[in-house]
């Protein structure tokens, strides 16, 4: 009879395997290990096969870089709320058409209708009577924009401190590292666009529509724009190892995403050569879906068209960034 230690029994556990004895009966071992009297050594199912395996561990790790720092919380509001406070109150374009400010000399129009007709036109041109709510729905999609392009600089920096590689060293699938960093950015973009929204209330934007549904519906096209652009710019960053790339790649697409598209004005009143880049940009549709939501107001095209639109932006780049990620991604 073989005595082993406490201590040694420990310590081939810990080695990730088990021991199985031949019974005390006397018969032949078919090992080597087992003829001289030796354990036998079996691989033990520990391994955590799942294709979700480390999914949420890499995603909270980068979770954590950001909600450890509250700083990084407060920079990314600031200029968001920017636009609402500043840009969104100082351009009124209502009291352009309101009784204070628009009369023509001569005719005694009384105040009431000269509210009804900027009203009137508000609506035309905005969905809505009030520009600052048509803006702040605009500024839930800028935020998300914002927080998506960043999303790739992860990637640029574990290239250079080398912990991409000691990830790529464990067992966790290479599609995980890449979804996981999608995912904490869309956490982070959602909780920044809720704060964004209670500020914009907080402002004055109109709250008449706004329901529990409404506010689901519109988070969850916030959501699918963020997937999307998430995988686009982690997808640019795969095979990066200079952050300033990636900086150069988002002071290039900023601006022109933004302008491109009706967060800030109705594309209706754009150059035709305009409309067609804003019919195509995914932000364009995800601000018409929460429009429509929170606000009330017109599309530029249905819900269930923008939802459809959304769908497939986000699936399309999360495929091809998960395939790259298993191309690109090297040891």
């Amino acid at each position: 009879m073989t005595w082993k230690t406490d201590l040694e029994k420990n310590n081939t556990q810990k080695n990730g395997f088990k021991e199985t004895t031949a019974p005390g009966t006397g018969q032949a071992e078919s090992s080597n290990k087992a003829a001289a009297g030796l354990p036998k050594m079996e691989p033990t199912n520990g391994l955590n096969k799942s294709v979700f395996h480390g999914l949420w561990a890499l995603t909270n790790k980068e979770l954590k870089k950001w909600y450890k720092t509250p700083v990084l919380v407060l920079m990314t509001l600031v200029q968001p709320v920017l636009w609402l406070g500043l840009f969104g109150k100082a351009f009124n374009i209502g009291s352009i058409f309101s009784g204070s400010s628009f009369n023509i000399p001569g005719l005694n129009i009384p105040k009431a209708v000269l509210d009804q007709i900027s009203n009137t036109i508000m609506l035309n041109t905005f969905g809505t009577t009030d520009y600052f709510s048509f803006l702040a729905v605009g500024m839930l999609s800028f935020i998300v924009l914002f927080t998506a392009m960043f999303s790739g600089m992860s990637i640029v920096w574990d290239r250079r401190l080398g912990i991409l590689n000691k990830v790529l060293s464990t067992p966790v699938a290479r599609g995980n590292v890449v979804v996981s960093k999608v995912f904490s950015s869309v956490i982070r973009s959602l909780i920044q666009a809720g704060i964004v929204l209670v500020i914009a209330v907080l402002f004055g934007m109109d709250v008449s529509h706004l329901s529990v549904l409404g506010i689901l519906g519109s988070f969850t096209a916030l959501f699918l724009l963020c997937f999307g652009f998430s995988s686009i710019f982690i997808m640019l960053a795969l095979r990066s190892s200079n952050q300033n790339t990636q900086m150069a790649i988002i002071n290039l697409v900023n601006l022109p995403l933004l302008f491109g598209s009706n967060a800030l004005f109705p594309s209706k009143f754009m150059p035709s050569w305009l409309q067609a880049f804003v019919n195509i940009n995914p932000i364009s549709y995800a601000t018409d879906a929460g429009r429509q939501l929170l606000l009330g107001a017109t599309g530029m095209a249905t819900l269930t068209f923008d939802f459809m639109y959304l769908v497939a932006f986000a699936g399309i780049f999360a495929v091809i960034g998960i395939v790259l990620s298993w191309r690109y991604l090297t040891r």
